[in-house]
């Protein structure tokens, strides 16, 4: 294993036996992100001379023999709708919101606290409302497994996984309200954690959805997840990580029905090839349909609760940009203007049901495994236009939406390459607060099949 490899485990291990500095670390982070970003457009701001202070200042501590915790030191790059302090806030938008949004809120100050580095505010798309990555603004990044066009990173936390393609950070903080932590994570070849609502504070954190948002992780393998999760989960604490599940007689079931719609061929051969695998393993793969999707995601293409919470925010808020928004946000945000408090409050109602339905799934299996994103990465040039964005943006969050719907927990972990040399992503789904041992079945999985970087190699846009 090279260093660029190294999980955090063994990077925090190092920086405590004093054979790596944190500095050094943050110059490796650094050299990474000047080599590329002029390309990849990873970050709306980019810390770093405050990032190798905050650097020096750890291995002073360091040296002194403190350790303030787990991510002591590691590099971070935080989703542009966080609060950090001294860091302009974006969200997206043309021009930075009030500074009171840049104190930290809970989960920031958990991380800043452990003395993380936060090297820098990557790319959201506007308000985190779209599943692509495109911003009108600032620009889209760009997915560095396509080498020779522009094809997209997956959104909203569109810079996120870019970020630890690149090299720049070594975790990023994400939101996900419809798949906005595991699209992106999907696209670029990481593993993204979508958390239960409520399971991790979203105070200091620009909102989308007050019903659907959640805080979430991206990180380059499952053990690294497993690592971060155990650091900043606050019913976590002091525990440790989740152990890798047995593989043997784990009852993986399979929907049969909504996930596999119109999926690329080459997708569904990698994901069915995997689950074969975990078959062969001794896992019981049980194939069934998972009731109550197709209720759901019809209320979610007519604007769920998102875009009546988001249109109800801006109107109290920022009601001078709504005319300003990205085009592909605010006709959706205009759209959701005609809905009635009547159907709002029916949406909740029926999407409550919904969930509370399908969770029964969880009496007769473990997990529930599909594809993350059913479509390779598009181009940026196919989806220039609002009416050839808006069938590719919600084929992106198909997938992943239902578990946000259902207010389940979910992460993806990349299997394999599709026919465009692009990541896919294997999806995981489990009831609520089921975090922990969702990950430790990822780890299991892990520990078969191989990580991220053995299975897909490196990315092509990289030097």
């Amino acid at each position: 294993m090279t260093a660029a490899h190294l999980s955090l485990a063994e990077h925090a291990a190092r920086l405590r036996r004093r054979e790596l500095t944190a500095v050094a670390l943050v110059d490796t982070c650094a050299q990474h992100h000047a080599r590329t970003e002029h390309r990849l457009n990873a970050y709306k701001t980019w810390d770093g001379v405050r990032a190798r202070s905050t650097a020096a200042a750890v291995d002073t501590l360091l040296d002194q023999g403190l350790d303030l915790g787990p991510l002591m030191g590691l590099p971070v790059s935080v989703k542009d709708l966080y609060g950090v302090p001294g860091l302009p806030v974006f969200a997206g938008s043309d021009e930075a919101l009030p500074e009171a949004w840049q104190a930290a809120g809970p989960l920031v100050a958990r991380l800043q606290r452990q003395l993380g580095i936060v090297v820098g505010k990557t790319h959201t798309v506007e308000f985190a409302f779209g599943g692509l990555g495109v911003n009108a603004h600032w620009g889209t990044p760009r997915n560095p497994w396509s080498p020779h066009e522009h094809r997209v990173p997956g959104g909203s936390s569109a810079g996120a996984g870019v970020s630890l393609a690149q090299g720049s950070a070594l975790l990023a903080l994400g939101t996900d309200t419809a798949g906005s932590v595991r699209v992106p994570a999907s696209m670029t070849g990481q593993v993204g954690l979508k958390t239960t609502v409520g399971r991790w504070p979203v105070e200091g954190i620009v909102p989308l959805s007050s019903s659907l948002d959640t805080a979430g992780v991206l990180t380059r393998t499952v053990d690294d997840l497993a690592y971060a999760f155990a650091a900043l989960d606050p019913e976590h604490a002091g525990q440790p990580a989740p152990p890798p599940a047995r593989l043997q007689g784990l009852r993986i079931g399979v929907p049969t029905n909504h996930f596999w719609d119109d999926i690329d061929p080459s997708i569904g051969a990698v994901v069915d090839a995997t689950i074969e695998r975990l078959a062969q393993a001794g896992a019981q793969v049980v194939r069934l349909p998972l009731p109550h999707c197709e209720e759901a995601f019809d209320i979610f293409r007519r604007g769920g609760l998102a875009a009546s919470e988001l249109a109800a925010y801006l109107d109290l808020h920022f009601p001078h940009k709504v005319e300003r928004l990205d085009p592909v946000v605010r006709d959706r945000v205009r759209w959701a203007e005609q809905v009635s408090s009547v159907e709002y409050l029916r949406r909740k109602a029926v999407l409550q049901r919904c969930g509370a339905g399908a969770a029964r799934v969880f009496d007769d299996v473990d997990v529930l495994l599909t594809p993350t994103v059913p479509a390779s990465p598009p181009r940026l040039a196919d989806i220039g236009t609002v009416e050839t964005y808006a069938p590719a943006n919600m084929k992106a969050m198909r997938n992943t939406a239902i578990s946000n719907l259902f207010g389940w927990c979910a992460l993806t972990m990349p299997v394999g390459l599709d026919a465009n040399r692009m990541p896919v992503g294997l999806q995981l789904m489990g009831p609520p607060h089921a975090e922990a041992r969702l990950i430790g079945i990822a780890l299991g999985i892990e520990t078969l099949i191989g990580q991220g970087h053995a299975l897909l190699g490196t990315p092509p846009d990289l030097p």
